[in-house]
């Protein structure tokens, strides 16, 4: 007979928001492989850099991909947490009806925002492909590059209509337990 095991760190974690949807595991998991890239690959030019004096050439350029990448996938998931940017002052304040009609304008004009940019992105997309532009660095097909900005639009834009979703099915005092319920570290906010 074998004992239980007693808790450990990862049995501790807080639990996600009731609001929040389970599969921004997605995200955080893309966030954490291209935070890794990108260390690993600065790392290994320091390296190559400190020991003969010159570097890798494909380096910044998948660099710059990955910073890019980074940026979207964690705006998808700043989106579905409803972390994104606003002026607290605008937004914080009035009744519950304005602040919880204010959230929903907020993720309608992300969803409107993205979706445009998903939109216009596939003409550059198009054109990248069509005329078949090479990465200055490398040389590689620069659609291997700009594919990724309307599939992660496309994201923002899901995440931001879900948001809207949940927020319209929220009653105002619904609304205002989700705002003033945990923090990011999973302690309740005063």
């Amino acid at each position: 007979m074998s004992s239980p095991t007693p808790p450990g760190p990862a049995d501790q974690a807080a639990p996600a928001s009731p609001d929040e949807p389970r599969s921004l595991r997605i995200e955080d998991w893309l966030t954490v492989i291209v935070m890794a890239l990108l260390a690993l690959i600065t790392f290994a030019n320091v390296i190559v850099r400190y020991f003969t004096n010159s570097s890798f050439a494909w380096t910044e350029e998948i660099s710059v991909f990955l910073m890019i990448v980074l940026a979207l996938v964690a705006g998808s998931a700043a989106v579905a947490r409803d972390r994104h940017i606003r002026i607290e002052f605008l937004c914080d304040s009035g009744s519950a009806l304005r602040r919880r009609r204010l959230a929903q304008l907020g993720a309608l004009l992300v969803a409107l925002l993205f979706g445009l940019i998903a939109v216009l992105s596939l003409r550059v997309v198009w054109d990248d492909w069509r005329f078949e532009e090479t990465s200055p660095g490398i040389g590689v097909p620069q659609w291997w590059y700009s594919v990724w900005l309307p599939l992660l639009s496309l994201l923002i834009t899901w995440r931001a209509i879900g948001l809207l979703i949940r927020r319209t099915r929220q009653s105002d005092m619904e609304y205002l337990v989700d705002e003033a319920g945990d923090d990011d570290n999973g302690e309740p906010r005063p």
